[in-house]
């Protein structure tokens, strides 16, 4: 069995370009889901799943992220001399995450692509291995999605990619994997990833979604890549060509995620993911249902 995971990275140095002129001075990873900023969930999730060393890359602009995290005794003294008593602890809970999830942030730096800041952050994990979430996805679930991907990950001592099942029709929006053999309980045996096939050409009826746990092999890979970027100075640094690259010769799993996804990369989902949260809010989700009825009713002429 291998030993688990402990450290986490969290990609945040994307423009949001499908999310302008919202995230124009906002980052995408601010913008609240609920009551908390969409990094936020990303984090506590961690937390909750025993991540005990969290690296944040980011890039210019995003500030806001570091100011989010950082303790405020001043501000928690204030409101407690106010008697807020119920805002001092808001404010302080979200300091003591910095403080468990020992959050760090670091400058991406190199091509572009999703791989390059995996590979930033790699350089100071040594051989471990680590676990990669985006900061615009939501899960919701009993057992945490990190959770069951270091599971997955205890269990084959290998690569783990997060998987979701989609329609047919959905297949040309992600990476498919290639699997070679379902071994129960969700988990699968991964031979490669087709990224954004049409439908015929889907491998399978999954997709790569919201997380993955990454070895020193798919970080090598990485490096291989970033060393033919600099030769011809063409595309991207894509983490599912690393990993799809990795598969061609090593034991790759998919682990099937049970919960609810919610993607908050672009206006549409990011609206379904506020609704989702809203309702299910104890004190905010009946007043919404409240008002959805009242909107539901025979259009006026």
């Amino acid at each position: 069995m291998a030993t688990t995971i402990r450290r986490a990275v969290i990609p945040a140095a994307g423009l949001g370009s499908r999310l302008l002129p919202l995230t124009k001075a906002i980052p995408k990873e601010m913008l609240p889901v609920g009551d908390k900023p969409v990094i936020e969930h990303t984090v506590r999730e961690l937390v909750a799943s025993g991540i005990t060393d969290i690296t944040i890359v980011v890039s210019g602009g995003k500030s806001l992220i570091q100011d989010h995290f950082r303790p405020n005794p001043a501000l928690v003294a204030r409101l407690r001399a106010d008697g807020k008593t119920a805002y001092a602890d808001a404010v302080e809970e979200v300091g003591e995450l910095s403080r468990l999830g020992h959050i760090t942030y670091l400058d991406q730096h190199g091509p572009y692509g999703n791989g390059t800041p995996v590979l930033n952050a790699a350089r100071n994990f040594g051989d471990e291995p680590m676990l990669v979430l985006w900061p615009d996805d939501v899960f919701v679930a009993e057992v945490p999605r990190a959770q069951q991907l270091i599971r997955a990950y205890e269990a084959t001592s290998c690569p783990v990619l997060a998987l979701l099942p989609i329609e047919p029709a959905d297949s040309g929006r992600y990476g498919v994997p290639v699997v070679k053999e379902d071994l129960g309980d969700g988990q699968l045996r991964i031979t490669g990833l087709v990224e954004k096939p049409a439908p015929q050409d889907a491998p399978s009826a999954f997709a790569a979604i919201g997380g993955y746990v990454i070895t020193p092999g798919i970080v090598d890979e990485l490096r291989e890549q970033t060393r033919r970027w600099y030769d011809r100075r063409e595309g991207e640094i894509y983490l599912t060509d690393a990993i799809n690259a990795y598969a061609g010769s090593h034991a790759v799993y998919g682990q099937v995620i049970r919960g609810n996804w919610y993607d908050t990369g672009n206006p549409a989902d990011y609206l379904v993911a506020q609704f989702a949260s809203a309702l299910s809010h104890p004190e905010y989700g009946p007043l919404l249902r409240a008002m959805t009825h009242t909107l539901d009713g025979p259009a006026k002429t």
